[in-house]
């Protein structure tokens, strides 16, 4: 495969945030987190040459490519089994800083919650949580702006639901 370019690499350092968010909504823990970031930093090297900024906002197409990579992973996990762990004990997970504003307890609820959602209403979740306007959701998600107001409508009502059942 040949070096990255100066482009795709500032791309990867603007963007590692939301790529990072992206593999945190699908995998609950860090090492699964991390193989999915991994692969989507390599189906976005791979995408690269076929990007054309005219064609949609970049920001637009990381999403896609990422979500897709997200959304391929999840379902190719709860296929597979789960591979036994080796040894005894697992290892502890490092200790995680807590977040600026929400209580740390509130956010282990609210991705609890999240993970209870399907795929795609994790894909509006997050892009809710980008602060993303229903245009570019519906850009993203290749959705009118009226099934991505029916759908956050949806989805924020689950939710709701769901947010006393994992207190």
């Amino acid at each position: 495969m040949p070096a990255a370019s100066p482009d795709f690499l500032r791309l990867l350092n603007e963007h590692q945030p939301l790529l990072r968010r992206v593999a945190r909504l699908y995998c609950a823990d860090a090492d699964d987190r991390q193989d999915l970031y991994q692969e989507i930093v390599l189906q976005l090297w791979r995408a690269w040459p076929q990007y054309r900024p005219g064609a949609a906002k970049l920001s637009t197409w990381l999403y896609r490519v990422a979500l897709n990579v997200a959304i391929t992973d999840l379902r190719r996990r709860t296929r597979a089994p789960a591979p036994a762990r080796l040894g005894g004990a697992a290892p502890p997970e490092l200790p995680v800083p807590p977040p600026d504003g929400p209580d740390a307890d509130d956010l282990a609820q609210l991705y609890r919650a999240i993970e209870r959602l399907s795929d795609v209403e994790k894909a509006f979740v997050l892009l809710y949580l980008e602060e993303r306007t229903y245009e570019e959701m519906a850009d993203i998600l290749g959705i009118t702006q009226n099934h991505v107001r029916v759908k956050m409508h949806r989805v924020q009502d689950k939710l709701r639901q769901l947010l006393p059942l994992v207190a």
